[in-house]
């Protein structure tokens, strides 16, 4: 099993909820009601496009970065507080 790195965007929608696009991988669009819910969708959406690139030979989409063992990264999440 190989792991790849994606980089999304997330933008609010003005009715509720988000949307997630990726330059990375054409065609990826994701809405979810929370963003982790988003970014969840949109790793399943990200999953598929690749399997299917693989399942039918294509070349994966240019941005893909193959992940290495015990690589460090940072990532900003949000925190919802109530003050």
């Amino acid at each position: 099993m190989s792991e790849f790195l994606i980089s999304i965007k997330i933008e609010a929608l003005e009715e509720g909820g988000y949307l997630a696009t990726s330059d990375d991988i054409q065609g990826l669009i994701a809405q979810g009601r929370t963003i982790a819910e988003t970014m969840e969708i949109a790793q399943d959406v990200a999953k598929k496009i690749v399997e299917s690139c693989i399942e039918h030979g294509d070349p994966l989409p240019f941005q893909a970065k193959r992940t290495r063992k015990q690589v460090k990264q940072e990532v900003k999440i949000p925190i919802a507080v109530s003050i």
